[in-house]
């Protein structure tokens, strides 16, 4: 879904809603909705409608979808529980909240599981059909929270989402089961009211979407409009909310998640430097919507083979970079372990290759639908022997498209696997996302060796001859006359690329692979500090911790206090003014979600000591906790200067 920045496109097209009633308006500038249910209760799909109508208004927006690793998990339970979180505001947002304003709880499990995260005064929604004995104890409820004083706290309204969305659709035919499951538009419906968001195009999505199936079609649009003409018509709902459009870069904007981003960004790659892709990959939570979306563009010389297992998958697409394609292959943590085999043929072989590792919690399978930033050593020294590689990692959802390009333009100049690490946060948040001009993406050709290379008078074809200013070998074709060549796994003699065993000839290999690598063309870090260098502290980041980290800096310096951020996106090999800023501030502070990579990095190629704080919960860090930690250093810093 598509909007221009700047324009309302906040139509409502209500069709057979209610006549409006008046009702007081509430003005914001943002607000956190939290859908939680069981999860087959379509959570998932609610939030994301309500996301695509917040986008076509031309809200700034940033998601958090969580969901359980089981296709089924058992049904009212918590671990069962599925949500989706939205954060939508007139002004740009970095975060998907830290706190819901407004939950949305279908069962009993779904109110124990977020409660603790509703703030005192918050709004919580519930459907009371579910609020029955049973799935009260299957959760530990002594009493029935409707009933005891346990959300005195909160706005607390009541509603019978189930039997409403049953009588709704009581003329429609459908059996009691199949109307019940309607109830997840229902709440929707009651939310678009409450928020002003437009309708019609959810009302065409599911069109769309039970195109096949017109009658569940309807019945999910008879859903939604009750669940709007519910809040339009009831007593309890005296006042509704807006939030105005965003004031954003002028262009076109649309709303996208960190997996589709990935996607477009190879899609694009591929046509700026007239290659065929082919992405050999295995499906994996959760980096397997980039197959999926991938899957769909052919028509940009996109290939992409499920493989039988993640061996084979990027045994294919080093096979298709050795034949003069770009290989891609994408996976998550337990993937890497099993490809680094062949990543480390992809250094011996100097060849192409973009690895994409779509980060979640682990160690072994861990868990499969939450994030972290735990694979930077794996990233790094995850293979045998000296076999160094590029790495790559996007900030935000959006920034994957550029990331990608970026990750191509190096595999291609360098001759080298690239790796680029996402995490379960960016790929499955999404925000939105201003669709760039063509014209100014980079030209990513590349010149394939044509005729024989070597000095020698033999008229052979060398391999391992090397640019002088990049060290990136030739890349011969196969098939092209005269250029036959060796090519494998074993140690390759400089120039000629024969197999070599010699000590001095490994040696220099190892070296000149390291120096390639330690080469690259990489942006000078850029240090965000609006004080004007007053700030003494620094907080330095990578990947999806650039949310946490610059709405927690907005927190602090609105209390007075300065402090810098910066963040990587080059982590092999990292900017080279880095070790400059580093010894600039009497603190740098790493927030990580893993128990201090990067740290660890920073460390021991800087010698500066940085305080490390980790994270390992499965979720991304919230601002608040972050704001707490910068603004303890500062003063303590502060403090301690005044001594």
């Amino acid at each position: 879904m598509s909007t221009s920045a700047n324009g309302n496109g906040n139509g409502t097209g209500h069709g057979a809603l209610a006549a409006t009633r008046p009702t007081e308006v509430s003005k914001l500038d943002r607000v956190v909705i939290r859908f939680a249910g069981d999860s087959g209760d379509g959570m998932q799909l609610t939030g994301d409608r309500f996301t695509s109508e917040a986008a076509a208004f031309g809200n700034d927006l940033s998601t958090m979808p969580n969901f359980p690793a089981e296709i089924r998990a058992p049904q009212g339970t918590i671990p069962g529980v599925s949500s989706f979180q939205v954060h939508f505001a007139d002004y740009d947002i970095l975060t998907p909240g830290d706190r819901p304003d407004v939950l949305v709880a279908m069962n009993p499990a779904a109110l124990k599981a977020n409660l603790a995260d509703v703030p005192h005064g918050g709004t919580i929604i519930l459907n009371t059909d579910d609020f029955i004995k049973r799935n009260l104890v299957k959760v530990g409820y002594a009493t029935d929270p409707l009933e005891d004083d346990s959300l005195e706290a909160y706005q607390v309204h009541r509603v019978a989402m189930s039997t409403l969305t049953q009588g709704a659709l009581a003329d429609t035919g459908l059996g009691k089961k199949d109307a019940e499951r309607c109830k997840n538009m229902f709440a929707l419906g009651l939310l678009s009211w409450m928020y002003h968001r437009p309708t019609e195009g959810t009302e065409r999505f599911l069109r769309e979407k039970f195109a096949k199936k017109p009658d569940i079609a309807e019945a999910n649009i008879l859903a939604f409009r009750a669940g709007w003409n519910y809040g339009e018509t009831t007593e309890s709902f005296a006042t509704t909310f807006e939030v105005a459009p965003a004031k954003l870069a002028q262009g076109t904007y649309r709303q996208i998640t960190g997996n589709t981003a990935l996607a477009y960004g190879i899609v694009a790659a591929g046509q700026q430097s007239g290659l065929q892709i082919l992405l050999g990959t295995y499906p994996i939570t959760p980096a397997s919507d980039i197959l999926h979306e991938l899957s769909k563009h052919k028509n940009f010389g996109i290939i992409t083979f499920q493989a039988e297992d993640e061996i084979a998958g990027i045994g294919a697409a080093l096979g298709a970079s050795y034949g003069g394609a770009l290989g891609v292959t994408s996976t998550s943590g337990p993937g890497v372990a099993l490809k680094s085999e062949t990543i480390g043929l992809g250094v011996m072989m100097e060849l192409p290759l973009v690895v994409i590792d779509v980060q979640r919690g682990g160690p072994s399978t861990g868990l499969p639908t939450k994030t972290e930033q735990a694979d930077l050593l794996q990233a790094m020294f995850g293979r045998n022997g000296e076999s160094p590689v590029p790495i790559v990692a996007p900030l935000s959802p959006a920034d994957c498209f550029d990331t990608a390009i970026e990750a191509t333009r190096i595999a291609l100049k360098y001759r080298t696997p690239v790796l680029l690490l996402s995490d379960g946060a960016i790929a499955n948040g999404s925000e939105p996302w201003l669709i760039p001009d063509v014209g100014s993406l980079p030209d990513l050709r590349v010149e394939f060796a044509t005729e024989p290379n070597s000095d020698n008078g033999s008229g052979e074809f060398w391999p391992y001859v090397r640019d002088p200013e990049t060290l990136a070998r030739a890349w011969a074709i196969p098939g092209t006359p005269g250029l036959q060549h060796r090519i494998g796994g074993l140690e390759k003699a400089d120039r000629t690329g024969h197999i070599s065993y010699d000590p001095d000839n490994h040696d220099k290999m190892v070296r000149l692979r390291q120096a390639k690598i330690d080469g690259i063309d990489v942006p000078d870090l850029v240090v965000d500090d609006p004080s004007g260098g007053k700030a003494r502290v620094l907080a330095l980041g990578w990947g999806s911790s650039f949310g946490p980290i610059g709405a927690a800096c907005r927190r602090v310096r609105k209390l007075g206090m300065p402090i810098a951020q910066a963040h990587l996106r080059h982590l092999n090999p990292l900017p080279a003014n880095l070790g400059d800023i580093l010894r600039s501030y009497d603190k740098v502070v790493v927030p990580e979600m893993n128990l201090g990579q990067l740290s660890l990095l920073l460390r021991a190629k800087y010698l500066v000591d940085v305080h490390s704080h980790t994270k390992v919960a499965g979720m991304a860090f919230k601002a608040e906790e972050l704001q707490n930690l910068f603004s303890e250093i500062i003063t303590g810093i502060t403090t301690e200067a005044a001594k």
